[in-house]
C-alpha cells in the first residue's frame, strides 16, 4: 500500500471514529455516525493540499471500504427476529420500499432532477438512509468522465436523507399526543417512515421500550430489503441505459445481470450473524466495526464533495424527497392503527 493510502486510511479512521462518539451525544444522535463522518470529511477541505496529496488512497476508501462496511454491517439483521415479527411487519416493508422508491424517483423526476440523483435519493428514503445510498451507487454504472458528477450525487443523496429524517424525527415525536397510538403502533410507524436506523431509534425510544423494539424490527424489516433492491435497481438502470443508447448495447453485446456480490456478502453476515453462536459482544463489535468502515467510506465521500454544484443542484430533489416523506408518514401512520 502507497503513503497515501494510509495518510487517507489515517484522516479517514479519525472522522469515523469521532462520527462515532459524536453521535452518542444528545442531539447529534439525530444525525448518526455516517452523517456526522461525512460532515467531517467535508471540513477536512479546509487543507486542500492535503485532500489532493492523498486522493488517489481517499478514492479507494470511498469505494472498497464502503463494500466491507455493507458486508459487515449484515451482522446487525437477525432473521429469526424478523420472522417472528410477522407476515404484516415485512409485508409493510415491502410496500413501503416499493411505494417510495417509485415515488420518490418520479417525483424527482418530473421536477427536473436527473436520473442517478433521482435514483439515489428514492432508495435512501426508502430503505435505511445513508447506508443503502452508499450500497445501491455502485450498481449505477457511469462512465469515467462522470464518477466526479455521481460523487455528488452520493453526497447530495445523503444530505437530503439525513436533513429530511432528523426533521421527520422531532415531528414524530410532537405528534405522539396527538395520534393516540399504542406503543406498537408508535413504534411501527416510526420503524417504517424513518430514514436513518438512528432516526428509527430516536423516535422509537419516546414512546418507551416496547415502542423501541417494534421500530428496530420494523427498521430491520426495511434494511433486509437492500441486497433484492440494489439487484433489481442494477438491473433497471443496465435497461434503461441500454434503451437510451442502442449504439452501445449493439457494440457491448447481450446484457449482463449487475449482480452486487458484496450484497450477497451482506446476506451471508446475516445469516452467520444469526445462526452461528457468535455472541453478543462479538456481534456487537462487529456492528461497530462495519460502522468504522462506513463511516471512513463517508468521511472520504465528504473530502471530495463539491459544495458550489451541490447548492445549485439540491433544491429539486429537497423538494421531491420532502413530499414523499410528507405521504409515508401518512400512509404508514394509518397502516399502523389500521393492521398492528
Amino acid at each position: 500500500m502507497s503513503r497515501g493510502f494510509w495518510l487517507a486510511s489515517l484522516l479517514t479512521l479519525v472522522c469515523a471514529v469521532a462520527g462515532s462518539f459524536l453521535a452518542q451525544l444528545p442531539y447529534l444522535n439525530l444525525v448518526g455516525a455516517l452523517v456526522i463522518a461525512l460532515l467531517l470529511g467535508m471540513v477536512c477541505q479546509v487543507q486542500p493540499q492535503v485532500i489532493n496529496a492523498n486522493r488517489a488512497g481517499i478514492g479507494f476508501i470511498s469505494n472498497k471500504f464502503l463494500r466491507l462496511g455493507i458486508i459487515l454491517l449484515g451482522f446487525k439483521l437477525n432473521l429469526l427476529q424478523l420472522a417472528q415479527a410477522g407476515v404484516k411487519t415485512i409485508t409493510l416493508a415491502i410496500f413501503v420500499v416499493t411505494g417510495m422508491v417509485l415515488l420518490t424517483y418520479n417525483l424527482s423526476r418530473k421536477l427536473g432532477v436527473e436520473k442517478e440523483l433521482a435514483i439515489l435519493t428514492a432508495t435512501g428514503t426508502s430503505i435505511c438512509g445513508a447506508a443503502a445510498v452508499m450500497g445501491v451507487s455502485p450498481q449505477i454504472k457511469v462512465p469515467d468522465d462522470k464518477a466526479e458528477r455521481q460523487r455528488e450525487n452520493e453526497v447530495l443523496a445523503v444530505a437530503i436523507v439525513a436533513i429530511l429524517g432528523t426533521v421527520f424525527t422531532l415531528i414524530e415525536i410532537g405528534l405522539k399526543p396527538l395520534l393516540h397510538l399504542t406503543a406498537v403502533q408508535f413504534g411501527v410507524l416510526t420503524g417504517g417512515s424513518l430514514h436513518e436506523i438512528a432516526h428509527a431509534v430516536a423516535a422509537g425510544s419516546a414512546g418507551g421500550p416496547v415502542s423501541l423494539d417494534t421500530a428496530i424490527i420494523t427498521k430491520l424489516s426495511r434494511v433486509l430489503l437492500l441486497a433484492p433492491a440494489a439487484l433489481i435497481i442494477g438491473w433497471w438502470y443496465q435497461r434503461q441505459s441500454r434503451k437510451a443508447n442502442p449504439e452501445a448495447t449493439a457494440n457491448e453485446g447481450p446484457a449482463k445481470l449487475p449482480i452486487p456480490w458484496f450484497m450477497a456478502g451482506f446476506v451471508l453476515t446475516s445469516i452467520i450473524g444469526t445462526f452461528l453462536p457468535l455472541g453478543d459482544v462479538a456481534l456487537t463489535g462487529l456492528v461497530k466495526l462495519a460502522y468504522i468502515f462506513l463511516g471512513m467510506a463517508m468521511a472520504a465521500l465528504g473530502m471530495s464533495v463539491n459544495f458550489r454544484v451541490i447548492f445549485q443542484r439540491g433544491g429539486n430533489v429537497f423538494l421531491a424527497a420532502t413530499i414523499s416523506s410528507v405521504i409515508l408518514m401518512t400512509c404508514v401512520t394509518i397502516a399502523s392503527k389500521l393492521f398492528f
